[in-house]
């Protein structure tokens, strides 16, 4: 569409409204306290993502640590049970040979009785607890008495009592005597199983019985 100007006249430019300085002045402050607002979310959400990625970090290095403690206390665990049932053999083996022990000075304290007295010779011998019970054979009478003299001295023994002495017919053109008697370990009372503390009698050397008597 054509306009004509039949006036003449140049045709007014419109005026330009000015700005006021005050909402000018509010504006640029909105926007630099937006970009501070932008920046410290920004510095705040890196420092946080960085906080969060350590923690994570850590989370997965003690769960790390976690398993290879269990792994560890499993390993420990074991061992602890293997330890047991080889202290448990070592306890039944030092018994074992305790017993053995005392087995054997047992039967050499009475062999070193024995060996004191002729014609006399032992069929059997029990013990219960710290207790003894023996029987044997004699070619007299005087034989048994000097067997139970040789217990009293021999300082290994307490408590010797006779039984029972009779003669017997075992070999009938010889004259032999079964006897049976009672006595105790010397020094043994107050730990069953240990070796008596008492010592024997001086005397000559003890010495496997052969000739004068056997067990």
């Amino acid at each position: 569409m054509i306009r004509i100007n039949l006036l003449g006249q140049a045709r007014p430019k419109a005026a330009k409204q000015a700005v006021p300085l005050e909402a000018t002045v509010q504006l640029l402050f909105f926007v630099v306290a937006l970009a501070l607002a932008l920046v410290v979310i920004g510095v705040t959400y890196y420092q946080q993502k960085r906080e969060l990625d350590n923690t994570n970090k850590k989370i997965l290095a003690l769960r790390a640590e976690k398993q290879s403690l269990q792994q560890i206390k499993q390993d420990v665990d074991r061992f602890q049970s293997e330890k047991a049932v080889l202290q448990q053999r070592i306890d039944v083996i030092e018994t074992l040979q305790k017993n053995r022990t005392g087995a054997q000075q047992l039967l050499q304290m009475v062999a070193n009785t024995v060996v004191r007295v002729d014609a006399l010779w032992l069929t059997s011998l029990d013990q219960d607890g710290n207790t003894l019970s023996i029987e044997g054979e004699a070619g007299s009478i005087d034989a048994v008495a000097n067997f139970l003299t040789e217990m009293k001295r021999s300082g290994y023994f307490d408590q010797v009592q006779l039984k029972d002495a009779k003669e017997n017919d075992i070999v009938p053109s010889v004259q032999t005597f079964a006897f049976s008697l009672t006595a105790s370990v010397a020094g043994a009372q107050a730990s069953p199983g240990t070796s008596p503390t008492a010592k024997p009698a001086a005397g000559p050397q003890a010495t496997p019985p052969v000739a004068r008597g056997r067990i």
